[in-house]
């Protein structure tokens, strides 16, 4: 990855991409846009990762520092809520908004698809197993709940229908109730 940048100049690297991508999209999102915003050289992002599906994939990974099975608060509800805690109503905005625009470039581009599910999908997913293991293994939730296999799904389909359905951004409050009247109860949970 980037051996040779700083942790801040890497940091302020990722921002300028994510930057770019909400301004102009991912498909005119270039590396001489990148390099002219960061005051690098191509070759330098070129050497450093490798293509613009991995330095795309890699900012957004950066931009979620907090990996999901860290939290453990001793029980689902809590680990829902300090996961969102983590997060302001801006921020939440502005990655729904990305995570809308980079859906439309994944259909027509595997190694974006490729990328994004190796550093960013799967990373998420193997922490929201971890959380969710350990609310079975607390006695929780049931082993055999069929909603396991849906959380993800759930959570994804938050941020995907607000936008939709309401023509409204996600934010805490939001995600807060839905968590509380979707995902607990399909685990078991009444709230």
């Amino acid at each position: 990855m980037a051996g040779r940048l700083t942790p801040e100049r890497e940091a302020e690297l990722y921002e300028a991409v994510l930057d770019l991508l909400r301004e102009v999209g991912y498909d005119a999102l270039t590396m001489d846009a990148v390099a002219t915003r960061t005051r690098s050289s191509k070759a330098t992002l070129y050497r450093q990762w490798g293509n613009k599906p991995e330095l795309v994939a890699r900012a957004l990974r950066h931009n979620k520092p907090v990996g999901l099975a860290e939290i453990d608060t001793g029980s689902l509800r809590g680990d829902f809520r300090e996961l969102m805690s983590r997060e302001d109503d801006c921020k939440l905005e502005k990655d729904s908004a990305l995570m809308r625009g980079l859906m439309r470039a994944v259909h027509d581009n595997p190694d974006l698809h490729q990328a994004l599910r190796e550093l960013l999908i799967e990373p998420e997913i193997t922490g929201l197993d971890t959380v969710l293991r350990r609310a079975v293994d607390r006695g929780e939730v049931r082993g055999d709940n069929p909603a396991l296999s849906y959380v993800v799904h759930m959570l994804v389909g938050a941020f995907v229908a607000r936008q939709l359905i309401e023509d409204r951004p996600v934010d805490r409050a939001f995600l807060g109730h839905y968590i509380d009247a979707v995902v607990l109860p399909a685990l078991g949970d009444p709230c």
